[in-house]
């Protein structure tokens, strides 16, 4: 799938030059004080908390940022989120899901669902598209670290299940339950990574010409904008050519 390690490219080079970088910070400590909330605030003693701080500082959000949000957690403060996921179609039939974090899930479902349909897609069921991927770990860095061979002997020896290369990045997967183990491995063998999350890999693709992307990217834009939304996982592919057309 070679169009995915491309679009991590694409997406870590818009998220650098994204001008509301308030917006980025707002929902990387949203996760950081929900993840100290459910365990221990030691980063080192919890791995979800370790994994959304590790990201939080490879997207440069400030260490005070990140230190704000955690005593945030022990001071009780703000409000309860819940966690939601949605499921549906984008252009061309290609299947989307969308990871919320919410104080208010009729607020986010509401939202989530006009933005579906006002850019050409259509909010499913629970389940509806799900089946289409596998929960996994990707670890990112840029192809400065090394070659594919060095990086995939790397990520076998840190017990990553693969590794897609790309003429920029390079992906490195793991089973969701090892990523912070992995992550720490690589850590240690390739240095700190530009990012390290839990995410959904596609095991059935949906082919997208270049008009599709375009739509595709509109819609993904748009769930981005949603402060409720903290992730969008879509299981697209798409030629080379057209890759390098978005990227350009």
């Amino acid at each position: 799938m070679a169009g995915h390690s491309k679009w991590a490219n694409i997406q870590h080079r818009k998220g650098r030059q994204d001008k509301i970088r308030a917006k980025l910070f707002s929902k990387m400590s949203k996760e950081i004080t929900v993840a100290a909330k459910m365990g221990d605030t030691d980063p080192d003693k919890n791995p979800r908390l370790r994994l959304a701080v590790k990201e939080a500082k490879s997207n440069s959000v400030p260490k005070d940022v990140i230190d704000r949000a955690i005593k945030k957690s022990q001071a009780g403060e703000g409000d309860e989120y819940e966690e939601i996921r949605y499921e549906g179609y984008g252009p061309n039939g290609v299947a989307v899901i969308v990871e919320a974090m919410t104080d208010n899930r009729n607020r986010t479902a509401s939202a989530v669902r006009s933005t579906f349909t006002k850019n050409g897609g259509n909010l499913g069921e629970t389940g509806s598209v799900s089946f289409m991927f596998d929960r996994k770990g990707a670890v990112t860095y840029s192809v400065d670290v090394g070659d594919a061979d060095t990086v995939m002997m790397a990520a076998i020896e840190a017990g990553a299940e693969d590794v897609e290369s790309s003429e920029e990045v390079h992906v490195i997967w793991s089973a969701d339950t090892d990523l912070n183990e992995v992550s720490n491995a690589l850590e240690v063998s390739l240095g700190e990574s530009d990012s390290t999350k839990l995410t959904w890999r596609p095991t059935t693709t949906t082919n997208m010409d270049l008009d599709a992307m375009n739509k595709l990217m509109k819609l993904i834009d748009a769930l981005e904008d949603d402060d409720d939304v903290q992730q969008v996982t879509t299981n697209f592919e798409a030629s080379d050519e057209v890759m390098e057309q978005l990227a350009g």
